[in-house]
């Protein structure tokens, strides 16, 4: 069955507005720091909603529980998300292609932090460097926040502070493999206290800090 058609409102982008595709809200978010968008499946409720100040319609049910990336409204699992988290994410456009992670504030969905594009990656490499760029963060800034993959990979990567990819190395991804020698380093040289917690998408929908590319 085919989907309905969306609307997209951009409160904080590039430039804020209404858009009638996925495409024209990402080219208005990707890159842009702290970006506030949601989706509406009428273009008068989109309309309508940019009127309104962003927080209106976040952790609050309106026309779809679903924003741009296909993700739930998270307020009805308030009693099992711990919203004082991050959550951690990769997209890859092939396999290896141009990889991009970044790590949101789990309930506001605000990007944190993104790192890319770079060329030759797998999401397994950027869900791993994501997971270790934002325990390094948090550790430099002296919090025990807890962090949320859907990366079973990325965490026994953490976990055994060894990186076990099939990628080959390129001059084109020769950077990939620098920062993986350096997150490897990290985590040999450091210790945290940060519960690194599994997403349940299955229950939950897609991880917030998800790209929306699938």
């Amino acid at each position: 069955m085919a989907k309905g058609k969306k609307y997209y409102v951009v409160w904080a982008g590039h430039q804020p507005g209404v858009y009638d595709n996925w495409n024209e809200c990402l080219k208005q978010t990707k890159n842009f720091p702290a970006a506030k968008y949601k989706s509406f499946k009428t273009r008068d409720e989109a309309h309508d909603a940019f009127l309104d100040p962003y927080s209106k319609h976040v952790g609050n049910k309106s026309s779809t529980t679903k924003d741009p990336k296909g993700q739930q409204d998270l307020s009805k699992f308030a009693d099992k998300i711990i919203s004082n988290s991050i959550a951690v994410d990769a997209a890859c456009s092939g396999n290896p292609g141009i990889m991009e992670y970044r790590g949101v504030h789990t309930i506001s969905r605000e990007e944190i932090f993104r790192q890319g594009p770079h060329k030759d990656g797998t999401n397994n490499v950027g869900e791993f460097l994501a997971l270790v760029h934002a325990l390094a963060m948090l550790k430099k800034r002296g919090l025990n926040t807890p962090i949320y993959t859907d990366s079973k990979t990325a965490m026994a990567w953490v976990r055994n502070k060894k990186v076990k990819t099939t990628l080959k190395k390129t001059d084109r991804n020769a950077n990939l493999f620098d920062m993986m020698g350096r997150a490897v380093t990290w985590l040999e040289a450091n210790t945290y206290t940060n519960p690194i917690i599994k997403w349940d998408t299955k229950n939950w929908g897609e991880i917030p800090a998800d790209f929306g590319r699938k």
